[in-house]
């Protein structure tokens, strides 16, 4: 654990941990998917499948990492065997590609906070044909995404305890604030509390099995499962540290901010009568219309403190993804951490650049591939590959993992380190089942659907 390094408390674990569910996925995507979906029903369902589907999986995952004090390939090695072990390198090679077009995405995340703080954007006539030429024209986001890369390398660079630790106690913290700021704005605009409305009365007659496949699927993208994350973050907690409070508290915070930002964007949404179910665009599209319809000073500041959060999140997640390379590396080939660093942000930034260029820049990365229907960018195909379809397989594997060949009863002796009541108990009980039945068919059946949707254009919800 010295050599490795470790987190200094449980808070540390809870803020990094937490941090890393926290991402684009909670401010960007969660409120467009929801507003899809029918807004308070499918929000109701997406909660179930946190607790039901999520927390065991977190749970599975920190707990295999603390026993075995290892990066995701050499905890399913020192468990399993050579053969499971190619499950944890399929974990990294996801979290690798996920981080190549997440640093994009969250160098325009930045590249907006700029030009919406100096107000350059909220003079825009066309804020769609905007960002479409903002992706197309990759100069800018070249310089943001290096940017970014460079700060993520840093500060994983620094280590366990003064970098990811230390950064993520001042920017969980932070991002609450400002979200809570914006909200209490947007509940002041006339026909606020439509969007209030919507999002937490539910209308139960807008829940079909799209709604709730749809809300599985967001549950678990939510909390970054199934690529090995919690594992190597697990490996670097206290043995007296209570994982199941520790894994409930991360997904409380995960889910709060989840929830929090769709308080945040649908009542801005509504004050302006625009559509809920806008889409991926929501917030690079139909959020400026609505700050440009603001004071231009308060506007440069909501509009502003927006996107400085998405970039936040943005950040709390790109510390993580670089983390599990670099833990391999640091583990398995003994390299120096410096040195694991500097390799991996250089190539995970390199394979980011045709994710960069799909938008417009080069024909061959914008129109790479032609299946479910439509002609796919270089990123949404890594997106489909690496994170719709393998994080759920991810999952899977690691409930077959504990169930089959690790066994319930050494995941239970591991948990009972820092909690001396759990065997026996209820939450044991809970936690056997859900890993042993219930998780693996729920995110098997998951992993299948999304397969057949995804490249074979066969819908069954």
């Amino acid at each position: 654990m010295a050599a490795r390094g470790g987190f200094s408390s449980k808070l540390g674990f809870i803020a990094a941990a937490a941090g890393s569910a926290v991402g684009l996925g909670n401010i960007w995507q969660f409120p467009y998917v929801a507003g899809q979906n029918g807004g308070a029903a499918f929000l109701l369902i997406y909660v179930a499948w946190i607790f039901l589907i999520g927390l065991p999986v977190m749970v599975g995952e920190i707990a295999v990492g603390r026993r075995t004090l290892a990066n995701p390939y050499g905890a399913y090695k020192q468990l399993g065997g050579k053969y499971w072990a190619l499950v944890g390198l399929f974990g990294i090679i996801c979290g690798v590609m996920i981080l190549s077009f997440y640093n994009v995405v969250a160098g325009w995340a930045f590249g907006y906070f700029i030009q919406v703080s100096f107000g350059n954007i909220l003079k825009e006539p066309d804020f769609a044909g905007y960002f479409n030429n903002y992706v197309a024209d990759y100069t800018d986001n070249l310089i943001f995404s290096i940017s970014f890369m460079i700060l993520t390398a840093f500060i994983v660079y620094k280590g366990v305890q003064k970098g990811i630790e230390g950064t993520s106690k001042v920017l969980m913290p932070t991002l609450f604030i400002i979200l809570i700021l914006i909200i209490i704005y947007g509940l002041t605009l006339p026909n606020a509390m439509d969007g209030v409305n919507f999002y937490l009365i539910p209308n139960f007659d807008l829940i079909n099995g799209a709604t709730i496949y749809s809300a599985l699927g967001q549950a678990f993208f939510s909390l970054s499962l199934g690529m090995g994350a919690l594992i190597t973050y697990g490996s670097y907690i206290s043995k007296q540290d209570n994982i199941i409070s520790s894994a409930t508290m991360v997904t409380v915070a995960d889910t709060m901010v989840a929830f929090l930002a769709g308080l945040m964007i649908f009542p801005l949404v509504f004050s302006q009568g625009q559509s809920p179910s806008e889409g991926p665009g929501l917030v690079f599209v139909a959020l400026m219309g609505v700050f440009q319809t603001m004071d231009p000073l308060v506007a440069r500041f909501v509009g502003g403190g927006f996107f400085l959060l998405l970039s936040f999140a943005a950040l709390t997640s790109t510390i993580s993804l670089l983390e599990v390379p670099v833990a391999f590396l640091v583990d398995e080939k003994k390299i120096s951490r410096g040195k694991a660093v500097s390799i991996m942000a250089v190539i995970i930034f390199a394979l980011g650049l045709p994710s960069m260029l799909g938008f417009g820049a080069t024909e061959v990365f914008t129109s790479f591939m032609h299946y479910e229907g439509v002609t796919k960018s270089f990123m949404d195909v890594v997106q489909d590959v690496f994170f719709v379809v393998s994080l759920p397989l991810g999952g899977f594997l690691l409930s077959i993992f504990i169930a089959t060949r690790w066994k319930n009863h050494n995941m239970s002796e591991e948990i009972s380190h820092g909690n001396a009541s759990y065997k026996g108990s209820i939450f044991e009980k809970f936690f056997n089942v859900m890993i042993t039945f219930v998780c693996p068919v729920v995110l098997g059946i998951m992993f299948v659907l999304t397969m057949l949707q995804k490249f074979f254009g066969i819908v069954v919800f």
